[in-house]
């Protein structure tokens, strides 16, 4: 009798190695955590641990979900989720002076955390329903330009700059991969560019000042341009092999803001060094690499684009929040995923990653 044999169905087919390796980045995340908050299980790590553990088992049950189950859900969540972004417009919940969530009682939700998936799965959806002969077509452009442009331009008024942009970029990415030709990307790129005067003048002060700030942060040193300026001390302090756990002086003496959450690779860089920032960039990229293996293996239209859709949504969670704090690209409050402190863009990951494990289990059983 072989080993397989003795292992139900349904524990063969998850892909054990790439939760290992998520398992792993969430793990290592809990460990800065403790040490961001002095050596201390709260008031971060603790509930950390909880919602991973929570949203693991979600990204777990979604594996289960059939490939035809979440093309019939791609257009319906979309609108839902559309109609809650305009909900929260007209009596979402305020904080920090931004009004992101919609207050249900039990918990307050960020719908547009979830947009981030949605957009994905219904732009794929449209693609998948349009012939392909008409890929070339005005219909295969303005369509898919709607709806992305509708819950980004939503988001903003929040206002919402860094989730606005991820929206965008995930739309933007499966209608490329879809095949729409690539000299209308470099027109739309041209245009932003000639329209970026104006897209300034629209901007709220505090993101005029964070563009400004990335250009020139010396500027500003002790206002708008002290965080990636104190970003940058953490991360070059660290050297080779970093202070040790528990060692940070930056995060520590409170010189870092965001230590836990926007900041927490500035924060775990100083204490484990270009050792620990190689290391937890080389499980992304095994996750990703996966994700990618995952696209290639699909057997239909709509499982590529969402495949390739999803994985790439992670990918500009990493590198968006990497760039952030390195200072190559301006602070928009985007998360490192599965290592800062909040469940929001956690729970968008592993669904994510559920999707994945999904459209995987299809290919394999077909």
């Amino acid at each position: 009798m072989s080993r397989d044999s003795l292992v139900p169905p349904p524990l063969r087919q998850i892909p054990w190695k790439m939760l290992a390796l998520v398992c792993a980045i969430a793990g290592f995340g809990l460990v800065v955590l403790y040490s961001a908050a002095g050596g201390s299980m709260t008031p971060w790590a603790q509930s950390q641990g909880t919602r991973f553990l929570a949203f693991l088992l979600l990204a777990i049950l979604l594996s289960r979900v059939g490939e035809e189950g979440v093309k019939q859900v791609a257009i319906p969540a979309y609108v839902i989720l559309l109609g809650m972004l305009v909900a929260v417009e007209l009596f979402g919940f305020v904080r920090g002076g931004s009004r992101r969530w919609l207050d249900l009682g039990i918990i307050r939700l960020q719908p547009s955390e979830l947009m981030k998936v949605a957009i994905v799965l219904a732009v794929a959806r449209f693609y998948d329903l349009l012939p392909a002969s008409a890929i070339r077509s005005w219909t295969a452009i303005w369509i898919p330009a709607v709806m992305i442009g509708l819950p980004a331009i939503l988001v903003m008024a929040q206002p919402d700059l860094g989730t606005a942009i991820m929206i965008c970029l995930g739309g933007v990415t499966v209608a490329f991969l879809a095949g729409i030709p690539l000299r209308l990307f470099v027109g739309a790129a041209l245009a932003l560019a000639a329209a970026l005067p104006l897209a300034l003048s629209m901007m709220h002060g505090y993101q005029r000042d964070r563009v400004e700030i990335f250009l020139n942060p010396e500027s500003d040193p002790l206002g708008t341009g002290y965080h990636i300026i104190q970003s940058k001390i953490a991360i070059g302090s660290g050297g080779v092999f970093g202070k040790g756990f528990l060692g940070g002086t930056q995060s520590h003496l409170d010189y870092l803001p965001e230590r836990h959450t926007d900041f927490v690779f500035a924060t775990m860089a100083e204490e484990w060094g270009l050792a620990g920032g190689i290391a937890i960039i080389g499980a992304y990229l095994l996750v990703l690499r996966w994700g990618m293996g995952v696209a290639g293996r699909a057997r239909s239209r709509f499982s590529r684009l969402t495949a390739a859709g999803l994985t790439t949504t992670i990918f500009f969670y990493v590198a968006i929040n990497l760039s952030m704090v390195m200072g190559l690209a301006p602070v928009v409050g985007i998360p490192l995923p599965l290592v800062s402190f909040g469940g929001s863009a956690m729970m968008t990951v592993l669904i994510c990653l559920g999707l994945l494990m999904a459209i995987d289990r299809s290919a394999r059983r077909n």
